[in-house]
């Protein structure tokens, strides 16, 4: 039976950890930043163990912000819930070793390292699944591990401009625009997420694993979908259309007189619904906006007819009237927005966690939480650096206490823990 508070989604509430899908894999992520971290945050929210495996200075991510709460960037705490974090060099030997046996005992390895700088340390796919044949290898790189760009690192705002979509996005007399987040980062992620659960699915027929190598560039260019199809059958360069579409007028943000909100209207009749609630009937039986294609091809005209009319009433009045017609609207929010909007109460969008530095710590939840029989769980908050190494190193490898120490001491490994920090709830804490 749930709280009152739970049942409301103040605390963020989520099912029980058990069941969940992907108990009993477990991941060796050596990963940072984004891409490949938000993959193995999604496997760690489906019930996967996932080892952590940064150097003792830490995921470069720990150190971007502001903001930081409890020592810990905000960047970090929004792809690393869920892991184990072991710090660890490998630039020793001896901790290549410890990577090497977490390797044997993995179903699941995710590395975003250059091309070629794992096969020098003995830790590329050719050496590892030697020994475990049954190793699902993700790689994720900026353009893959062959190709004349293959040695080239990757970033999110390079690949945003290199794939297109900056190209697309901004206004028409505007210069290309990036996408607000790492939008290519994020769909690596997912993409390689996608990519181990088929190579999981697949080893249950065949009982081998397989190397998947993934792109940034070739996950951008695929999101690119309809507007990159569009190129490849017409030979046309899409514009920059700033917040329309390319293929349906209206489609956009329009400004009402006290904020944005987007119509998008998806069809014949729901333009006619459209301009009828806006007193514009006559538009609809205008040949130049009767149908879709002649809307696309007479956009300008019909747009400034359809914004000078919308900023002359509220955003609150257009979505009730427009609801009621049942033409699609919704306003434009900012995050403040979002999360009080009803609805992400109702999905229990937020979920809190108890963190030992930060106390506690609201993260956006995952979606899969929905699942009817093995829902995603909450699970651990993002680990502090180094927080369990020594608990793996034990537990799992089976080291001694002594040698932990003797590694530590020696700088191969990291086990120290910060104070534990406040624990009362943060105060914009509410969902």
């Amino acid at each position: 039976m749930l709280s009152k508070e739970e049942s409301t989604g103040t605390l963020g509430a989520v099912p029980e950890r058990a069941p969940v899908p992907l108990q009993g894999i477990k991941v060796l992520d050596l990963s940072r930043v984004l891409a490949g971290p938000f993959c193995t945050q999604v496997l760690a929210d489906l019930g996967a163990t996932v080892w952590k495996v940064e150097p003792p200075w830490g995921d470069e991510t720990r150190g971007w912000g502001p903001p930081f709460v409890g020592g810990e960037s905000a960047y970090f705490l929004s792809a690393n819930r869920g892991k184990k974090s072991l710090a660890v060099d490998l630039k020793h030997e001896e901790g290549r070793q410890v990577v090497r046996a977490l390797a044997g005992r993995a179903d699941v390895l995710v590395e975003n390292f250059k091309t070629g700088d794992l096969a020098r340390y003995g830790l590329d796919y050719e050496h590892l699944a030697g020994a475990n044949p049954r190793l699902v290898y993700v790689s994720i790189t900026g353009f893959g591990h062959d190709g004349p760009r293959a040695m080239e690192p990757g970033y999110d705002i390079a690949l945003q401009g290199m794939t297109g979509i900056m190209s697309v996005t901004g206004c028409p007399d505007g210069p290309p625009t990036k996408v607000g987040v790492a939008w290519i980062d994020v769909m690596t992620g997912l993409t390689a997420a996608v990519g181990v659960l088929a190579a999981l699915r697949e080893r249950d027929r065949s009982g081998l694993g397989q190397h998947l190598d993934l792109s940034l560039f070739d996950v951008g260019v695929m999101a690119m979908a309809n507007l990159a199809q569009s190129y490849l059958v017409t030979g046309r360069v899409p514009r920059r259309l700033g917040n329309a579409h390319a293929q349906l007028v209206p489609y956009q943000a329009f400004e009402a007189a006290d904020g944005w909100l987007i119509v998008a209207v998806g069809n014949d009749d729901q333009f006619r619904r459209f301009a009828d609630t806006a007193g514009l009937a006559g538009l609809a039986r205008d040949p130049r906006f009767a149908t879709n294609a002649a809307r696309v091809e007479h956009r300008e005209e019909l747009v400034a007819i359809l914004a000078e009319a919308i900023r002359a009433r509220p955003r609150g009045e257009w979505i009730r009237r427009l609801q009621a017609a049942r033409v699609p609207v919704s306003p434009v929010y900012d995050l403040g927005e979002v999360f009080a909007d009803p609805q992400a109460q109702a999905r229990r969008l937020v979920w809190q966690a108890a963190h030992p530095a930060a106390g506690v710590l609201p993260m956006v939840a995952s979606p899969f939480q929905h699942f009817s029989r093995t829902p995603a769980g909450r699970g651990a908050p993002p680990p502090l650096l180094g927080e369990h190494t020594a608990e793996v190193l034990r537990d799992v490898l089976g080291m001694e206490e002594q040698r932990i120490e003797a590694m530590e001491a020696a700088g191969i490994v990291r086990t120290a823990l910060r104070g534990k920090g406040r624990t009362e709830p943060w105060p914009y804490a509410r969902f």
